[in-house]
């Protein structure tokens, strides 16, 4: 039984799919390619890529929750698409054999770790000339870069206070053992960490852009993000294309 609100977000993600490709300037043409979807959580991505007619679609989360309704959702609705999966699975941890032409990936490098080790695996299973189309905020640094999950309620608050402090906080306030802001699924990155971490990768940067929003008051964070000391706390999230 698939749940409404959960119906719900798949359309809704389905829908800001839309805003993602626009962002990055451009669609691929995925008849008969394979494709991994890095973090593709309801799956909704997986599946507009799988209707583009793709070859085939792996769908890959750390999130059970997401996975299961990906999977019951695929079996329900969509079950004309043999040519998608969806799999709980740590990019780093697993042998990945098969090699792709594309990898997408929406709204997931803010919440992942070692993210100079996982661009190395992710060049390393794309086919030569292989791209990554990567998109994702609102970054750490950013006024609500904590996701709400540190229940901070004021802008840039949860920049203002130790880990410690935060975590001591969130533990007793939720009745969570968490040792590090991490184990919210928060990476912490900040954005100069990101452009270096592009920058020192294997690929070659094709389309790197910043704070793309259709919030009409996203020109204010625009404006001042263009200011250096204001650049690190007023990006808000990243689009880019890599290559390989």
């Amino acid at each position: 039984m698939l749940k409404k609100e959960e119906i719900a977000y798949f359309n809704y993600s389905r829908n800001e799919n839309k805003k993602f490709w626009r962002r990055v300037e451009e669609v691929p043409n995925f008849k008969n390619k394979s494709v991994l979807d890095f973090g593709c959580g309801h799956g909704a991505l997986s599946i507009d890529i799988a209707l583009l007619g793709a070859k085939f679609v792996h769908g890959i989360d750390l999130e059970d929750k997401p996975l299961e309704f990906a999977n019951k959702n695929l079996i329900k609705n969509y079950k004309h698409l043999n040519n998608i999966k969806f799999q709980k699975l740590n990019i780093l941890d697993s042998n990945i054999n098969q090699k792709f032409d594309y990898v997408v990936s929406k709204d997931t490098f803010e919440h992942t770790n070692h993210l100079p080790e996982v661009l190395q695996k992710i060049y390393n299973i794309l086919n030569v000339g292989g791209r990554a189309y990567l998109g994702f905020g609102p970054l750490y640094n950013f006024y609500n870069g904590d996701h709400g999950r540190l229940n901070m309620y004021l802008p840039w608050f949860h920049l203002l206070f130790k880990e410690k402090f935060l975590i001591n906080r969130i533990n007793k306030k939720e009745n969570l053992n968490i040792k590090t802001i991490q184990d919210l699924g928060l990476s912490k990155y900040s954005f100069a960490e990101y452009k270096n971490f592009f920058k020192n990768s294997s690929f070659r940067i094709l389309f790197f852009k910043t704070n793309l929003s259709d919030n009409p008051i996203s020109f204010v964070f625009n404006a001042l993000s263009k200011i250096k000391i204001f650049e690190e706390f007023c990006t808000y999230n990243i689009y880019c294309i890599l290559e390989k």
